[in-house]
């Protein structure tokens, strides 16, 4: 087990939830997707990430070579290890005293073993933050579950001593659009001063299944409708009030015959070149670190594409550990602290602090390989 799973960042002292006397915060907990760390690592982690789905380890050998690419090595646990050093910096400097944690669904180190030593430390109450900006099965719920399981003990007992006190959505928080904006302007510049004001913004997020998306949130949608309000965030920052902007989607999987969100990046691409579009600034909001999806799907297959079509092509950063989005994600944790007034962007509202019963459930089903 990784070292990030049994040695916390920062102090020791508690702090309180607000409306909450017992047991008080103690922690707080980056809770994330996983990915492998050496080229053994990628078969038995991909089976991980499709266990029950019946997906077949020919299907998982393609997505597999993805990894190889980048010698079996996910960036994704080095970037989560940087956002850990940089909140506990942002910490230190407000006076927020938790030892901070890490754990994942996917791969080391597991949240339930993460679960299991934060227990034997002494801690019993956890501020969690996902590495998701929004809503929908995979990016709430199920992240939900796997901190159920791991607070019941079902897969970690003594770790049942542990609460879990999931932080809220930040699509639309003023620090990750602020992050997100300054990662557009920045691609921008590298772009022939001519053709920057012609670069159409494109915005991706991770498609999902459209029923998927249906289902999202207490009338459906949701998912849809907060990527589309952190691109229109993004686009107005860089642009000003009603800038046109499209979004995209990428990193689809399964079978053909389910449908997913669309249009694929590649495609669109497509379709901007066909029209007579002469460059595309490529935002990843949909995203919060650049890992392998980012770096495969869009810096190698769409940056491809787009060099077939004769297309300029730039793509922006993600909010990584820049400091507006580091200040926000600690602004989450003072709004649970000390009452801090939530802030955000937009006319969607807040989301994902106390999700009812039934919102985003998981998906159905349909077979082998199906979803």
């Amino acid at each position: 087990m990784s070292t990030a799973a049994s040695t916390p960042w920062g102090s020791e002292v508690a702090g309180s939830l607000v409306g909450v006397t017992e047991p008080l915060v103690d922690s707080f907990l980056l809770l994330s997707f996983g990915g492998p760390q050496g080229p053994d690592e990628v078969m038995p982690f991909l089976r991980n990430v499709t266990a029950g789905r019946g997906v077949p380890d020919e299907r998982l050998a393609a997505v597999a070579e993805h990894y190889q690419h980048f010698g079996g090595i996910s960036p994704i646990t080095a970037q989560n290890q940087a956002l850990l050093a940089a909140l506990a910096a942002e910490f230190d400097r407000r006076g927020i005293e938790l030892p901070l944690y890490f754990g994942n669904r996917n791969w080391h180190p597991f949240v339930t073993d993460t679960a299991r030593q934060m227990a034997a430390d002494g801690r019993r109450h956890a501020l969690v933050l996902a590495t998701s900006a929004t809503g929908s099965y995979s990016g709430c719920r199920q992240y939900r579950e796997d901190l159920a399981r791991a607070a019941t003990g079902l897969d970690a007992a003594p770790a049942g001593a542990v609460r879990f006190t999931k932080l809220r959505h930040y699509f639309d928080h003023p620090g990750f659009i602020a992050a997100n904006a300054t990662a557009v302007r920045t691609a921008l510049a590298g772009l022939a001063p001519g053709l920057r004001e012609q670069a159409r913004l494109v915005f991706t997020a991770h498609s999902i299944p459209v029923a998927m998306n249906d289902t999202a949130g207490p009338d459906g949608g949701l998912y849809l409708a907060q990527h589309r309000e952190t691109a229109r965030l993004v686009a107005e920052a860089v642009r000003g009030p009603g800038a046109d902007f499209d979004l995209v989607w990428q990193s689809r999987s399964g079978p053909p015959q389910v449908p997913w969100l669309e249009p694929d990046i590649n495609d669109h691409l497509r379709a901007l070149a066909a029209a007579g579009v002469p460059a595309v600034l490529v935002a990843p909001t949909g995203f919060v670190s650049d890992h392998l999806e980012v770096l495969w799907d869009l810096d190698n297959e769409a940056r491809e594409t787009a060099a077939e079509l004769g297309l300029e092509f730039v793509r922006a950063g993600t909010a990584g550990t820049d400091p507006d989005f580091v200040a926000g994600l600690a602004d989450l944790v003072e709004e649970q602290l000390t009452g801090r007034p939530p802030a955000y962007l937009g006319g969607l509202g807040l989301c994902g602090q106390r999700c009812p019963d039934g919102c985003c459930p998981a998906p159905v089903r349909r077979g082998p390989g199906a979803g």
